[in-house]
């Protein structure tokens, strides 16, 4: 895990005292609105449907325990006793005063925490594989490239008023993605040549909202050291040609599709030729960036037979079987915490849970945690022979529903109970259907889906790459709801098709039941639900829905 060194520690302090004083500045009226929104942008402060809305950075989602519990204790003391992870795998607080934010920013700063770049028009957090360096099958650790990214963007003053925001998402897994980088404005593929070289394919020009695109390949290969020079000719492309007089028209999946992606990629090759030249990264860096991410000291551990407890304990095996994941090392596993809770928000964790989490991570892990796309929080490294005692404690909490990767795993934006871009709310929506369908065998009988809720074009909640989309819509002041089949985020990414006129709130659970109905009926044996709709097409589900 990267730490601060003493000139990150000092900056960030010193981020902190300026945004300070410029607060204290606005509230005394000595800042106008105009003057004061960039400043608040820059420092993650969004101004929301009740209250300001307060982004926190996660690099990657890698979190240390002493930080979840420090998140805990502002949500305690200056929030509403929780806190809420986005798909970008940051920390969001719903309900800080204005006047507070300062002081919670520099508390932060005490565990290495800050919300420098988490909105506004420049790079956001970068994104991966919530297992990233403990999966086996990675090429390579996706971490330190993540970590040279995130050195390389941060107050980079050539990227800090970008056309549009921009977001960048690294893979190093060859037979699943897990960080949905097709939809990225870059994405990142880690690869390795003939000679097993590590470097990277570059995807450019993907993204959701009002018009969502799936990325496309500018470069098949690119030499491991050459990552900055080449991001930074792609960056540098994008802010001499990217939009500004439309914000509706401004990123950069829109200046890709109009120059084409081949017209694109001469760009930034011309581009490249110069910053080849002055950013190519030296060995030491890299080997340095590496060593920031050195294996724990595992334990000489053996797999464990569960047969007896599984057959004591059906729910501990439903648990094991869906909520944990195989870890490169023997004798360990990874466990995903589920934050999809009947009565919850989806992503939402008390000040109770998080220390809880936190205290999960001491005594059973390295102090590591993960906050993951699909807003939940993963611990990487478990010892099998705890495996039982920690299913047991989160059992107790309301946190081990084994549910990971189906239908009520629901990706969900806050919507309207709190978002003043939203048409309709997204938090009812999920409620309704996480009711509908609370039964954990008739979950697991329709197999791996994903269900997206978005309340706005904005996409957020990632509507257009759910398997089934959910998107909120505005008829007359009234909210309804439209839904779309067939998205998927993986390798083999697609957009879903809009199934036809939006519902009334009240009817979308019965439109859901209907549509799983028309799937169980139609699949074939081994399909999934996204198999199913490419092998049949929308035109059934339509007739079922709209009967």
């Amino acid at each position: 895990m990267y730490l601060y060194t003493d000139f990150d520690q000092q900056m960030i302090d010193e981020r902190v005292a300026q945004f300070r004083d410029q607060t204290q500045r606005y509230l005394a009226g000595k800042l106008s609105e105009d003057e004061y929104r960039p400043l608040r942008l820059q420092n993650g402060l969004y101004v929301q449907r009740y209250a300001p809305m307060l982004r926190i950075a996660v690099p990657y989602g890698l979190m240390h325990a002493r930080q979840l519990r420090k998140i805990a204790e502002l949500a305690q003391q200056y929030d509403r006793g929780y806190a809420h992870v986005s798909t970008r795998q940051n920390i969001q607080f719903n309900w800080p005063a204005l006047e507070d934010v300062p002081e919670m920013l520099a508390q932060l700063a005490t565990v290495q925490m800050h919300a420098i770049q988490t909105s506004g028009n420049c790079i956001r957090n970068t994104t991966t594989d919530q297992y990233a360096g403990v999966v086996a099958g990675e090429v390579a650790d996706p971490r330190p490239t993540c970590e040279l990214i995130r050195q390389w963007s941060t107050f980079h003053p050539e990227f800090a008023f970008l056309p549009r925001k921009f977001k960048i998402a690294v893979s190093a897994l060859a037979e699943v993605d897990r960080a949905a980088v097709s939809f990225h404005d870059i994405g990142v593929y880690i690869v390795r040549n003939d000679a097993g070289e590590m470097g990277y394919r570059i995807k450019v020009g993907g993204g959701l909202g009002r018009t969502p695109i799936i990325g496309s390949i500018i470069r098949e290969w690119l030499p491991r050291e050459d990552l900055i020079a080449y991001l930074e000719a792609v960056l540098r492309v994008y802010n001499l040609h990217g939009r500004r007089d439309n914000k509706y028209k401004a990123r950069i999946k829109i200046l890709v599709k109009a120059l084409t992606p081949a017209v694109f990629a001469e760009k930034v090759e011309a581009e490249f030729l110069h910053t080849q030249k002055t950013l190519q990264i030296a060995p030491e860096i890299l080997a340095k960036m590496d060593a920031e991410f050195s294996p724990f000291p595992y334990q000489d551990l053996a797999d464990q037979d569960f047969s007896e407890l599984f057959a004591q304990y059906p729910k501990f095996k439903h648990w094991f079987n869906i909520n944990t994941h195989a870890h490169k090392v023997a004798g360990y596993r990874i466990v995903t915490i589920s934050l999809k809770r009947a009565g919850i928000a989806p992503g939402d964790m008390s000040t109770e849970e998080m220390n809880l989490i936190a205290d999960l991570a001491d005594q059973y892990t390295f102090g590591e945690l993960r906050t993951t796309h699909e807003q939940n929080i993963a611990l990487v490294d478990v010892p099998q022979k705890d495996l039982f005692a920690v299913w047991q404690i989160l059992d107790q909490h309301n946190l081990a529903r084994a549910h990971i990767g189906f239908l009520t795993d629901i990706i969900c934006c806050p919507g309207g109970d709190f978002c003043s871009l939203a048409n309709a709310k997204s938090i009812p929506i999920s409620e309704a259907i996480s009711r509908r369908f609370e039964d954990l065998d008739t979950i697991y009988n329709l197999g791996h889906l994903d269900l997206n809720i978005s309340g706005c074009m904005n996409a957020c909640g990632h509507h257009h790459v759910g398997n089934i989309g959910i998107l909120g819509v505005d008829k007359k002041g009234a909210e309804f709801y439209q839904i779309t089949l067939g998205g998927n985020a993986d390798h083999d990414a697609s957009l879903g098709d809009i199934l036809g006129p939006s519902f009334a709130a009240d009817a979308v659970p019965d439109i859901i039941d209907e549509i799983l109905n028309t799937y169980l009926d139609l699949r074939e044996e081994g399909e999934e639900f996204i198999d199913t709709y490419r092998r049949v097409g929308i035109k059934p589900f339509k007739e079922r829905a709209y009967a």
